[in-house]
């Protein structure tokens, strides 16, 4: 450093050493909590709207101030060839002992109890943080010098200087200053004249300190930088529609509307402002502001987190917006925010906010909802599967396809209203795609006797069923599970089941049955766990079932998506003994390559309709083989 360029003091003291703590404190600061440098201007204008705060409620009781009609403002300049910066205000000031004392010593700063606590092996940092106003020492990053100089707003009391090179010791002295506030004042280091640029402080307002309470100007610009009025301060019935779009593409560079906006203000149990938007599309497009997930925060509007990612649920987390806190504990960096009681209950407010806007949406526009659900369907899901406390506030908003309804999204509710009389239990049945599910034989029994199924097509559908087990006392069954008992129809249908089983065709003799089976068996070998006849299925000739013991499909399909090389168990083959192809297999006595060729293309089509099968295009050989044959069948 250049000691010529250093600023004189007049009549200085002698240089005062910072107490131990100070000094422990500016090399945790320099070198340890700061990740982003440009956070020291965030911190000097912090301190300054706080000395205009201060300033403002003395005024409320004592009129007998210095300069009491100075308007409330922080005006920051640059000497971009000396690499100087000064941040001004017209706050409360300081005398030469609160300067000493704010400055220089343990009183003001609880550094003390900082360094106490991170020295703890067996206290985290994060737990401690929220207590300490030492957010000004964050200047020593970029600076090779501070001097500052303030006047206290108490006509009495003589100005007074305080300089510092971030060493050992500070001095103070006598200063000329008018003017009640504080002057900050910094020499950059040599590595730190970016920030000696009017642009980039304008661009370091914009970005931490936009809605300050108070005006702040740069340079001699007579318009004042940052916004200062916070629209979610705002009342709601005072903010017009427009304003809203307007700040969400402020806020996120989307140039379509938001579906819809939440904004809302608690003054109990925690005073906080809020104001959150449920975007259109999942996918922000190219041009976006916001290029991680997360809230802004911000503490008495000052920013302290571009993305606060612990203030909505991980589910919640294409939601965007702000929040502001009252009496947020921060920590001594003020980058993240205390791991606290304090942000589990906004957490739980903001959680509540959202889930109840969005069940209002639900009950007032469906074809609005469905846009929503459409895009953002599955992080609902998701929440069911992983939130275990409020996982089933979820409920009412999940949307399905089903047998009966295809075309349309219906909720759970929707589903009880159509059920059969007497039936007490919610059916689906998991796929890969809505036309493939509804050949599925699992399907044979339902569709014949009328009960509607889920089609779960979704690949989180598997993990949002671990998490939804009944609805409203109605428990949720698989139709494809082995052990499922099948649902017996109420009276009002007996006369058409009965109809039904007459025109059913007759069964495939035990006599040639137990033959046949055993040909599946000696055929498809270790593919299978077991052959057997079954009397669920109507229309399909074979299903696929879980054989005792392994576990459900849900978790199978939970597994198979997180590991590559998972393999499905083994499954056990049932046959539908009134199948006409079943039927025409049992009464071939010997076997014979056709009886092989075919039996091969039974198992490998229920695999196809489970999507399971490991290698589809090779079945293409065997039904080129089978064509081959039935032609010749046709010549002969």
């Amino acid at each position: 450093m250049n000691e010529e360029m250093q600023p004189e003091l007049t009549n200085p003291s002698d240089p005062i050493a910072f107490q131990t703590e100070i000094k422990q404190l500016l090399n945790i600061l320099i070198h340890s909590l700061y990740t982003e440098r440009e956070i020291f201007l965030r911190e000097l204008i912090s301190n300054a709207s706080d000395a205009l705060t201060q300033m403002r409620f003395v005024q409320q009781t004592d009129h007998e101030v210095l300069d009491p009609e100075a308007e409330f403002e922080i005006r920051i300049s640059v000497d971009e060839d000396a690499r100087v910066i000064k941040v001004e205000d017209t706050g409360v000031g300081m005398t030469r002992d609160e300067i000493e004392q704010n400055l220089g010593t343990i009183a003001q700063s609880g550094a003390r109890a900082f360094i106490e606590a991170v020295q703890d092996d067996e206290i985290d940092a994060a737990d401690v943080i929220g207590k300490f106003g030492v957010g000004f020492y964050s200047v020593f990053m970029v600076a090779d010098w501070v001097k500052v100089t303030s006047r206290s707003y108490q006509p009495d009391a003589d100005p007074v200087s305080w300089f510092a090179t971030g060493a050992d010791t500070f001095q103070v002295g006598e200063a000329e200053k008018e003017p009640r506030g504080t002057t900050v004042e910094i020499k950059l280091k040599e590595d730190a004249e970016e920030f000696a640029s009017p642009y980039r402080l304008k661009e370091i307002v914009k970005t931490h300190s936009d809605y300050v309470a108070y005006p702040i100007f740069i340079g001699d610009d007579k318009e004042q930088t940052n916004e200062q009025s916070a629209l979610w301060r705002q009342m709601p019935q005072n903010v017009q529609e427009e304003e809203y779009q307007e700040f969400y593409q402020h806020l996120t560079l989307d140039f379509q509307p938001p579906l819809d906006q939440i904004h809302f203000i608690a003054d109990a149990p925690l005073k906080i402002y809020a104001l959150l938007y449920l975007p259109r599309k999942q996918d922000p497009g190219m041009f976006t502001m916001r290029d991680q997930d997360g809230l802004k925060l911000y503490a008495r509007k000052v920013l302290i987190d571009e993305y606060a990612k612990d203030l909505l649920p991980q589910y919640y987390r294409f939601v965007q917006g702000v929040v502001d806190a009252e009496d947020l504990p921060l920590n001594v960096s003020r980058e993240s925010v205390q791991a606290s009681a304090v942000m589990a209950r906004i957490k739980k407010i903001l959680t509540n906010q959202v889930t109840r806007k969005l069940k209002a949406i639900a009950g007032d526009d469906q074809e609005l909802y469905e846009q929503f659900w459409s895009e953002f369907g599955q992080f609902i899901k998701e929440g069911v599967a992983s939130d275990e406390k409020n996982g089933e506030d979820l409920y009412p908003l999940l949307r399905f396809r089903s047998t009966s309804c295809p075309e349309i999204w219906s909720s759970l509710d929707d589903y009880l209203e159509r059920m059969k009389s007497g039936q007490e239990k919610i059916y689906y049945i998991l796929g890969d795609d809505q036309r493939s599910i509804t050949r599925s034989p699992h399907l044979d029994y339902f569709q014949s006797h009328g009960y509607e199924v889920l089609t779960l097509t979704d690949p989180v559908d598997s993990f949002m069923l671990m998490g939804l087990r009944e609805y409203q006392d109605f428990p949720l069954q698989n139709v494809s599970a082995s052990d499922l008992e099948l649902p017996v129809p109420g009276k009002e249908s007996s006369e058409e089941d009965e109809a039904e089983e007459v025109e059913k065709e007759s069964p495939l003799a035990s006599e040639e049955l137990e033959p046949l089976i055993e040909k599946f068996k000696t055929q498809l070998g270790d593919r299978v766990a077991d052959v057997r006849a079954t009397d669920r299925l109507t229309t399909s000739m074979a299903r696929l079932v879980d054989a005792a013991g392994a576990m459900d499909q849900e978790m199978q399909r939970v597994y198979r998506m997180m590991d590559k090389e998972f393999q499905n168990p083994k499954k056990v083959l049932e046959l539908n003994p009134q199948h006409p192809i079943i039927k025409e297999l049992g009464t071939i006595n010997d076997s014979n390559q056709v009886v092989e060729t075919v039996i091969d293309q039974i198992f490998d089509s229920v695999l196809l309709i489970e999507g399971i099968h490991p290698d589809p295009p090779s079945m293409i050989p065997r039904i080129q083989k089978l064509m081959e044959l039935a032609l010749e069948n046709q010549e002969n």
